[in-house]
């Protein structure tokens, strides 16, 4: 184990991180190392990932790499927990996920397979000991057999569940994971050459034919040799320390370094022919394995074309590397998953945007016969403000005939815009612009404009991917208009049916919210209502609908309708809630409803209630504590035409409170509703009743109940002082 625990001490590779630990916690992080590595090598895994979860539970992050560079690993650092990845897959459920091929890969996880698209195998498992800790990613090439035994699984959890020890052991002495941008890089040990006379590897690689260089799995030149620097045609000192594709600008194309990247994670040969200015063919062939990638490099026995291949133009800004295309294809999935157009705006503005070296964004609609500007970045008011609402046929910019013939425009200077639009560059002080128009099924939906403060040549490479991620754009803004839509129809539909303003009552305070569940249309049949019957009497209700959706908010509307005009009249609880019963039966709407109805005598100092199947309302009274009201109720409504709703009476005291909720305010997976209801009544006798808004807040904070829900919420609060 000696030389596991060397491995362990070793420093990151230049670009991870370093362990976020010190003391001794700091020896369990460098523990955890060692068993990791040694994990990968004994596998016989070629790339290993090791991935924690956050904090909140909701991102798992990937901690420390295995055999490859920290770099390559950019598009993935961050996989939600819910995502469809084999490492969250292998999270959540609790299994190790197996991948015994690239089809099965397309198949069952295609957002992965953009972002590994070699010939290789793959397992996640779970790293769970007194919690669940994250998981372990293993890849191997694609030579070994497509399954795994038995014993292998076995294995693999043994492993994991060392893991996740280490992992405790390290949180417990005060280590904190933090998802860093880039993983620690830890070196497996494996592939280490025992050292041999220099001069005779150089020897040897001298005698072989053409030229021999090595490359570290960073993609760093650690050895060049003659006939290589002849070939290449640099020296050997401007080669050293380098990545080929910076210290030889002829390489500087994402189809070779992806070749790079196929060798490191396959670790399989590759060859490639590349052409070295101007015209100079060379065979390059690429042989990987765990220390790294020997290359030989002959001339090729191809003729070269004609005339000399010419020489790539001259760029401005960072090159497309194979990396930044991956991102972009993350990109591209990312758009599958927006919801609003503000999503659109910011995705492309803060992430593609960037990919793309751009400084301006300006994001149009189509509507009405001109260009609305929906969203832009870098651009000032007064830009916008003389850019927004060009009619679609404008010559002032390429945006129209762009949108009307659906071909991307591209300008590469303004003088080349000024030759056929003279005014374009003055309105927005760029210097280079991309037009690209969103189209879906020959409709034209609107255009991107990707600009620059300097001249920017677009290559084809370039120009082809802009295109493309068009296409998601159009499709992505499309949902999104028409999501917000809908969003926009539900809300307001909502606030037509729930009271605008809550009456104002002498000697009662009262408080109420309405959240919707947060996955659907934003509404629902949730409801609540404090009707004022006199100067010293109200009648407060609330009520639930079957469903969170409009045909719930429907019946919503008619069933607080019916309730507040026989409560107008002065009828008891019990009655109230019998007529609105025979009203929903004689409507036959299929869905049920429960209903809590009280009738508050502030002057007589007595509460009245009735309840159809509602969950019980929490009193608090002064020196006596909070607890569930003993209330006994009647069915739901709409199910049984002769149904009696008992009534309950209750005094009412200066000081008194009453809570009336609806069942997702305690409604949880796993948890008893009595336990529920309890708990919500400990967190309103704590709560503070100066300010009945605060404390609506502070009772749907404790509960959980402010961020993901997936039922509606309805809460009223009624506090009684004395009638003044």
């Amino acid at each position: 184990m000696s030389e596991v625990g060397d491995v362990g001490r070793r420093p990151a590779a230049p670009g991870g991180k370093q362990p976020a630990a010190t003391g001794g916690a700091a020896a369990h992080v460098e523990e955890l190392d060692a068993v990791f590595a040694e994990t990968v090598r004994r596998t016989g895994a070629s790339v290993g990932a090791l991935y924690l979860v956050s904090p909140d539970r909701q991102v798992l992050c990937l901690e420390a790499l295995c055999g490859a560079p920290a770099e390559f690993a950019a598009p993935w650092v961050r996989v939600s927990a819910a995502a469809p990845a084999p490492v969250a897959d292998a999270f959540r459920e609790e299994r190790i996920v197996w991948v015994g091929s690239q089809g099965e890969m397309a198949h069952s996880y295609p957002r992965t397979a953009i972002a590994l698209p070699y010939a290789l195998m793959l397992a996640a498992a779970p790293l769970t000991g007194v919690r669940r800790w994250g998981a372990l990613l293993l890849m191997w090439p694609a030579t070994r057999p497509p399954y795994m035994t038995g014993r292998e699984r076995g294995h693999i959890s043994a492993r994991c569940r060392r893991l996740a020890r280490l992992v405790e052991e390290a949180v417990e002495h005060g280590w904190s994971p933090a998802c860093g941008d880039l993983p620690r890089v830890v070196p497996t040990g494996a592939g280490q050459r025992a050292e041999s006379p220099a001069m005779a590897v150089a020897d040897f690689a001298e005698r072989l034919p053409g030229g021999s260089c090595a490359l570290d799995l960073d993609g760093h030149f650690t050895y060049v040799s003659d006939g290589a620097r002849e070939l290449l045609g640099r020296e050997a000192g401007q080669l050293l320390g380098t990545l080929p594709w910076q210290s030889l600008r002829w390489l500087d194309d994402p189809t070779y370094e992806d070749r790079y990247r196929a060798a490191v994670i396959s670790r399989e040969p590759v060859s490639f022919t590349a052409c070295r200015p101007p015209d100079r063919w060379l065979d390059i062939h690429l042989y990987p394995d765990a220390s790294g990638i020997s290359v030989r490099i002959v001339p090729s026995g191809a003729q070269p074309p004609p005339s000399p291949a010419p020489r790539r133009p001259a760029r401005t800004g960072d090159p497309a590397h194979a990396g930044r295309l991956y991102q972009l294809t993350h990109l591209a999935a990312a758009l599958t998953e927006v919801v609003g157009v503000q999503d659109v705006i910011d995705l492309v503005a803060d992430q593609i945007m960037p990919a793309f070296g751009a400084q301006g964004l300006v994001l149009s609609t189509a509507e009405a016969g001109r260009l609305r500007i929906t969203g832009y970045r870098g651009y000032t008011p007064e830009a916008v403000e003389r850019l927004d609402g060009l009619p679609l046929d404008t010559g002032l910019t390429p945006a129209g005939r762009a949108l009307a013939n659906g071909i991307p425009a591209f300008f590469s200077d303004p003088q080349e815009m000024r030759r056929i639009y003279p005014e374009a560059p003055q309105m927005s002080g760029k210097q280079a612009w991309a037009f690209l128009p969103l189209i879906i099924s020959g409709r034209p939906v609107g255009i991107c404009v990707l600009s620059y403060d300097r001249p920017h040549t677009f290559p084809a490479e370039e120009r082809a991917v802009m295109t493309s991620l068009a296409g998601l754009v159009a499709q992505a803004l499309d949902r999104a208009r028409l999501y917000d839509t809908k969003h926009e129809l539900a809300h307001g539909l909502q606030q037509a049916l729930l009271p605008r303003t809550l009456p104002t009552i002498s000697g009662l305070r009262v408080a109420a919210r309405y959240l919707p569940a947060t996955r659907g249309m934003d509404i629902g049949g949730d409801f609540y209502d404090v009707i004022r019957l006199g100067e010293t009497a109200a009648a407060a209700v609330i009520g639930d609908v079957q469903g969170h959706n409009v045909a719930a908010a429907a019946l919503m509307g008619q069933v607080r309708t019916g309730v507040h005009a026989h409560a107008a009249l002065g009828t008891p609880p019990d009655e109230v809630l019998s007529r609105t019963n025979r009203l929903l039966i004689d409507l036959a709407p299929d869905l049920f409803t429960s209903c809590l109805y009280a009738h508050l005598d502030l002057a007589g100092g007595r509460a009245t209630l009735a309840s159809a199947g509602h969950p019980p309302p929490l009193v608090r009274i002064p020196g006596h504590g909070t607890r569930p009201v003993g209330i006994q109720p009647g069915p739901l409504l709409g199910i049984e035409p002769g149904a009696d709703f008992p009534v309950t009476e209750l005094p009412l005291t200066p000081g008194l409170m009453l809570a009336f909720y609806t069942d997702g305010l305690i409604e949880s997976p796993g948890t008893d509703l009595d336990d529920s209801i309890d708990d919500l009544a400990r967190h309103l006798a704590r709560a503070d009743d100066r300010d009945l808004d605060a404390l609506v807040d502070t009772l749907l904070s404790a509960t959980g109940m402010a961020g993901q829900r997936m039922d509606d919420i309805a809460l009223l609060v009624l506090h009684c002082a004395a009638p003044g």
